[in-house]
């Protein structure tokens, strides 16, 4: 069916529409499914008055914040029912450039990647307008990260990502046990351990202009503990995948 991108909102009044008119305008035709936690800013009621105009625009509410992990797991659910092929996660901050996720289409459709990483280290340190102290704190982190799990991946936190459909079913969302920053590693560790093709594409992270980071120390400290509780479980786990043959993608120069 294509492609639909993940959006979890809480507060983005601020950049929701200008977020989602930078994706409908690429040249390659993306479906949008905004999970919004209860904003109190107002964000759903925002997504709601652009919907009667935008058809691939979609919008799941949720009572209250339940957590970065359960937010895409339950845009997983609906996108599989869809029948999405091609599966995406994104913020919507615009620290994420709309326009990359022509380069992490590219590689799942054209090159034979199973999951592709907007990744911040893969050449360098690329981030603008972080501080220096939260630079080194989510470098290390994906060092750590690494060390181990002995994944080859330079940005094992990263929330810029495309997933084909059958690494989603193979990784089964639901028997994610993070379900706050660490999801994101835990995702990309299980689909490292089930066999699938990963590949990073280097991209410029720019810290948001609008609204505010949800972002803070002790969630990275819970990820820190989360990754090594996650790699003791992965010694006593089988992993297993069912494989499909992937019809090709229309493509983009």
């Amino acid at each position: 069916m294509g492609n639909v991108v993940i959006i979890p909102t809480y507060n983005e009044k601020e950049n929701i529409e200008l977020i989602i008119k930078a994706i409908i305008s690429l040249p390659v035709p993306f479906d949008i499914l905004i999970i919004d936690d209860n904003s109190p800013d107002g964000t759903a009621a925002l997504v709601k008055s652009l919907m009667p105009g935008l058809p691939n625009v979609h919008l799941i509410e949720r009572p209250g914040k339940l957590g970065l992990g359960t937010a895409y797991v339950d845009g997983f659910h609906w996108s599989l029912e869809k029948g999405y092929t091609l599966i995406y996660e994104m913020d919507a901050d615009f620290s994420h450039n709309p326009e990359d996720l022509l380069r992490l289409y590219n590689a799942c459709s054209r090159d034979g990647a199973d999951v592709a990483i907007g990744s911040r280290y893969i050449s360098g340190v690329n981030v603008v307008n972080w501080p220096l102290s939260r630079v080194l704190m989510s470098y290390f982190a994906s060092v750590y990260v690494r060390t181990i799990t002995r994944m080859k991946i330079m940005d094992a936190t990263a929330g810029f990502i495309c997933y084909t459909r059958e690494v989603i079913e193979n990784i089964k969302p639901d028997r994610i046990r993070s379900k706050g920053y660490c999801f994101q590693i835990e995702m990309k560790f299980t689909a490292f351990k089930l066999g699938y093709k990963i590949v990073e594409i280097p991209i410029i992270f720019t810290d948001r202009r609008l609204g505010t980071s949800k972002m803070t120390g002790g969630i990275f400290n819970e990820a820190l503990w989360g990754v090594l509780r996650m790699t003791i479980r992965s010694w006593f786990t089988k992993y297993h995948r069912n494989s499909k043959k992937r019809e090709p993608e229309s493509m983009i120069p």
